[in-house]
């Protein structure tokens, strides 16, 4: 059907060719890898039985075959029965040369830009965080003094008086605390990469928050239990896991649920800052049903001091993006009420290491 295979095989997109009854007439390998199905159960299938769109677009789809014009829809989430949706736009346009054949192309969003994103948000993290370092030792000190004088003051007060000096301890205190957050955060120690089972760290971090911060929560675990091992350090991917794992059991009231999923990926790539693309098929997912991000913060969450709580530090995602990113892997966050879901991604461990690895 295609003239120059050379080119439909060379098209960077995956793209479809539909028939008049929707049956799929050809597939390209862009269209194979981002489906993870080959082109044999591909052709000849309904296309709308392989291609999963989270949206009603197949009357405007024939509209557009019958008047033979073009159709684009923007901003959906498309996957498959073999790979988890992603948000895609996809194009239709009429073949020339038929009374009913359609082309259609799906177009992932930029995943790059999400990378260059969170790369961005670890250099900014690093900027404020580095100077808010030299600054935390100036200020506990004097927040020592007023902290001593406060408590000295109250001593010789009545119980309404002690009031305003028990709140001047408080927020002292309160202070001190986030400046120790602060000098955590810049802290932190180089990650040491050995071969992790990601079910494992999940399982230790699901376990603490299931008798802690989360007994009000049900977690669901949706594991692929096939994955192969990826190379982070434990006990920081831990940290990660529980930081998560917190902010979705404080966005989620009594009889709320947080669902961690598992899956593999095989097409998702990003794009590093050297050019060169990095494969991160392992995937992690925290979904909470809470009220969801408030949208004037969705966009800026992985910053440091942002938060969507009061009296919040808005450094614990800002933390979880850098760890993340030191282990070259990627975060990302969709949130709607009613659904946020934190989305990790990870490279996979040489096939050196996971021959040699016993425990998988």
């Amino acid at each position: 059907m295609i003239n120059d295979q050379n080119l439909w095989n060379s098209l960077p997109v995956p793209a479809l060719l539909l028939g008049g009854d929707d049956t799929i007439l050809e597939s390209n390998p862009s269209a194979e890898s981002f489906l993870n199905m080959s082109s044999r159960s591909l052709v000849g299938s309904n296309v709308w039985e392989k291609v999963m769109v989270d949206a009603p677009i197949e009357e405007a789809f024939e509209r557009a075959r019958v008047n033979r014009s073009s159709l684009f829809v923007n901003d959906i989430d498309v996957g498959s029965g073999e790979r988890a949706p992603l948000q895609c736009n996809i194009q239709f346009a009429p073949l020339q040369g038929s009374n009913d054949g359609m082309l259609m192309m799906i177009s992932p969003r930029e995943i790059a830009s999400r990378m260059t994103v969170n790369t961005s948000s670890n250099k900014a993290a690093k900027s404020a965080i580095g100077m808010a370092e030299m600054l935390a030792h100036e200020i506990k000190n004097p927040l020592a003094g007023i902290t001593g004088a406060a408590q000295l003051l109250s001593m010789n007060l009545d119980s309404d008086d002690q009031e305003m000096t028990d709140l001047i301890v408080d927020e002292c205190r309160r202070i001190v605390k986030l400046l120790e957050q602060v000098e955590q955060f810049g802290n932190l120690r180089p990650p040491l990469l050995k071969p992790v089972n990601i079910h494992d760290v999940l399982d230790r971090a699901r376990q603490s928050a299931s008798v802690g911060f989360g007994a009000h929560m049900l977690f669901v675990e949706d594991y692929d239990p096939s994955l192969p091992l990826t190379m982070a350090d434990a006990d920081q991917l831990l940290q990660v896991f529980l930081n998560l794992l917190k902010n979705a059991s404080e966005a989620g009231g009594a009889g709320g649920s947080v669902r961690l999923h598992t899956f593999y990926d095989a097409s998702l790539r990003v794009r590093k800052n050297d050019g060169t693309h990095a494969r991160l098929p392992l995937q992690v997912e925290i979904i909470d049903d809470g009220p969801g991000l408030p949208p004037e913060i969705a966009a800026d969450v992985f910053e440091p001091f942002v938060s969507g709580r009061e009296n919040g530090t808005g450094l614990g995602l800002a933390l979880v993006s850098k760890l993340i990113g030191d282990v070259g892997g990627w975060i990302s966050v969709d949130s709607v009420p009613g659904k946020t879901k934190f989305r990790i991604s990870l490279p996979v461990a040489p096939n050196d290491i996971q021959l040699s690895d016993g425990d998988h």
